[in-house]
């Protein structure tokens, strides 16, 4: 387990005096006057600014960089992207002090959470060194003619990846190991409310040895502006995007313009299935990541917690002291279990759901308030007797809000779950392995996690289905995503 050093102010002066605060192009920080405010959602002020770089100048030269510096690096060997992205991981491992604290800082959680951050986004990265060296392919003989079927595959092109402020390291790595892997060269545009993060990782790939223009970053407020530039221009070749359903689709209504591939990570409203089987303990384990993890500020966050009424007295009291015993403050204080929400909007939407729940008749166990403190903080809430009507079964909370719903069948329970327009995670605790089966065979979901909090890992397909997006990261099929396949017809 890593050790988490004592910050002091000394120290985030040091780091912050030394981070690179311009969009990373052509294999350099371009520099400039900053003027963008990156803020500390634990205070509310700015921690330091960066530059705000021209959505349409930068990243078209962005852009260029990485249409120039496609052919070569399609044609580097599979070894050598693989050692560049080997040393990549090395490199945030070294650099892991930095990484986690500067996470922390630009986004607000706990700094034990931030070093987690960095061995599962440093991860992506040896393993898509890994798969560098296994790009798919097949030769076998054509079933009825002298003939062979030879498959192939070479990389898609240039990619715009988009990642959002929630992980602000491993949302990129899970888009750029891939991408280099397969041969692709990458525009990345960071959430403009957690650029640092980002920049250090271009440091951190530079530093690796991948070619000035195989990766650049342009930071911006200017989103729109940046991925419509950039989408209309036909030298791209695929966007990847995670962020929420509405933005996704207009990306992807702008991606038809080029036929562009899209890898889309969406929305999520993740169902907590507590089955009349479950362990109540358990039970428990699993549902405190899973709701409170990331401030629960993520898109495989626990939104609704189904119970069953034999176990619901047991498990939402349980639930109440363990959450109770969170201690909320700022991620760099010692002993901080839960840090503040990213910034005002969204802990005034929090404040919305919760409001709106108890309106319509639910109670709350604990929480269930802004804290009396600088910064954008929300106790960590339980609600009981939620209605099925309350907004927050139906919205994504991005909130350490837990909202409990009993039920007595666990047929009704599985409509329950499946009764929404997403379907990226879902959770079911349970003993009973024939019902855990049929319970999780049924939930509309592209992952489910049994009797666990935390499912994500860089060797398993992450990805949803209905509206929760398109395609699939990390695993063989994130590798796939980045790749064209080719068919020859061969005489034998």
């Amino acid at each position: 387990m890593t050790e988490i050093p004592r910050i002091t102010e000394e120290g985030v002066a040091a780091l912050l005096d030394r981070l690179p605060r311009s969009s990373f192009v052509e294999g350099a920080f371009l520099g400039g006057t900053p003027g963008l405010d990156v803020v500390d959602p634990a205070t509310g002020r700015a921690l330091t600014q960066v530059v705000d770089a021209d959505a349409q100048s930068v990243g078209l030269r962005a852009l260029d960089a990485a249409v120039a510096a496609q052919d070569a690096w399609a044609a580097t060997l599979p070894r050598e992207r693989a050692d560049i992205l080997r040393r990549a991981f090395e490199l945030c491992h070294e650099r892991a002090d930095d990484l986690a604290l500067t996470m922390t800082l630009e986004m607000g959680k706990p700094l034990a959470e931030a070093y987690g951050e960095v061995t599962y986004g440093a991860e992506f990265l040896r393993w898509f060194s890994e798969e560098a060296v296994r790009l798919p392919g097949r030769f076998r003989p054509a079933p009825a003619a002298p003939q062979a079927i030879l498959t192939t595959t070479r990389p898609v092109g240039p990619v715009l990846a988009i990642t959002p402020w929630n992980f602000p390291l491993s949302m990129g790595t899970r888009k750029i190991g891939p991408a280099l892997a397969a041969g692709c060269t990458v525009v990345l545009k960071p959430a403009a409310k957690t650029p640092l993060t980002s920049l250090l990782l271009m440091q951190i790939l530079a530093d690796a040895g991948v070619p000035a223009g195989v990766v650049g970053c342009v930071v911006t407020s200017d989103s729109r502006t940046l991925s419509s530039t950039l989408m209309a221009d036909d030298r791209l070749r695929k966007v990847s995007f995670t962020g929420s359903t509405g933005v996704g689709r207009t990306l992807l209504a702008q991606a038809s313009e080029h036929v562009l591939r899209t890898s889309m990570e969406l929305g999520g409203n993740a169902p907590f299935l507590v089955l009349p089987s479950a362990d109540v303990p358990t039970a428990l384990d699993a549902a405190m990541p899973a709701k409170f993890r990331n401030n629960g500020e993520a898109c495989t966050a626990a939104n609704r917690f189904y119970v069953h009424a034999s176990v619901a007295e047991e498990f939402t009291r349980g639930l109440a002291e363990r959450t109770q015993a969170l201690v909320a403050g700022p991620g760099i204080e010692e002993g901080t279990t839960l840090g503040p929400l990213i910034d005002e909007a969204g802990l005034a939407k929090v404040e919305e759901l919760v409001a709106d729940a108890v309106e319509r008749g639910a109670r709350v166990l604990t929480g269930g308030k802004r804290l009396d403190r600088e910064g954008f903080f929300y106790a960590p809430t339980v609600l009981a007797d939620v209605p099925r009507d309350a907004r927050v079964n139906r919205e994504e909370i991005f909130g350490p809000v837990a909202p409990v719903i009993v039920m007595d069948d666990v047929e009704e329970m599985v409509a329950a779950a499946n009764d929404t327009e997403f379907g990226l995670m879902s959770y079911v605790v349970g003993e009973d392995l024939g019902e855990i089966t049929r319970v999780a065979g049924r939930i509309e979901a592209g992952m489910v996690a049994v009797n666990l909090g935390v499912a994500s890992d860089p060797a398993a397909p992450f990805g949803g289905v209905k509206e929760s997006g398109l395609g699939r990261e990390g695993s063989h099929e994130g590798l796939a995503e980045y790749l064209e396949t080719t068919y020859v017809r061969l005489p034998l």
